[in-house]
């Protein structure tokens, strides 16, 4: 099973790839504007001819996701962590953040991964508003979950900005 990093190294390197193919995406759609299946099956086909993979950029999160629930069901339904305190104003890991200050700098975190990554190159303007409102969806969305799941998102995310600009630079020659 490839490691968390090996997953976030190859996601990048394809949005990256996906970068460099948009103007001939574009003029694919150009073309093919009315013909939505063979406008897919073009693209499609240049991908793949380019080693281009679009789902590669949905890797990264699968690792996540059963730390995130199991994370949750721990810090849910264990009596021990109840009360406990953890510093400044989070008395209680296993209660939302009363002052929500650990959604809010969460979202402002994912915000900014969200401008640093690249974007997919087959991506439509609609799909774009969708996606930059997706940090404050995020936000509302764990206004009530544990703080200590929260903690755990904003830790990941600071670390995966660290490493999403070490990338940067380390691939910055395939512009």
């Amino acid at each position: 099973f490839p490691s968390h990093d090996t997953l976030r190294e190859k996601a990048f390197v394809a949005g990256k790839k996906m970068q460099t193919l948009q103007p001939e995406l574009n003029a694919l759609k150009e073309k093919f504007k009315d013909d939505k299946q063979a406008q897919q099956r073009e693209m499609m086909a240049m991908m793949a001819q380019r080693g281009v993979k679009p789902m590669s950029g949905c890797l990264p999160i699968r690792p996540h996701l059963p730390i995130f629930f199991g994370l949750n069901a721990v810090l849910m339904h264990t009596f021990e962590l109840r009360h406990a305190p953890f510093g400044l104003w989070l008395t209680d890991l296993t209660a939302r953040d009363p002052l929500y200050i650990t959604p809010v700098l969460m979202a402002v975190l994912m915000y900014i991964q969200q401008k640093l990554t690249p974007a997919p190159a087959s991506m439509d303007p609609a799909q774009q508003k969708i996606m930059q409102f997706l940090p404050l969806i995020f936000a509302v969305f764990m206004l009530t979950y544990p703080s200590g799941l929260v903690l755990y998102i904003i830790t990941n995310t600071v670390l995966s900005l660290l490493q999403q600009k070490y990338m940067m630079r380390k691939y910055a020659n395939l512009d």
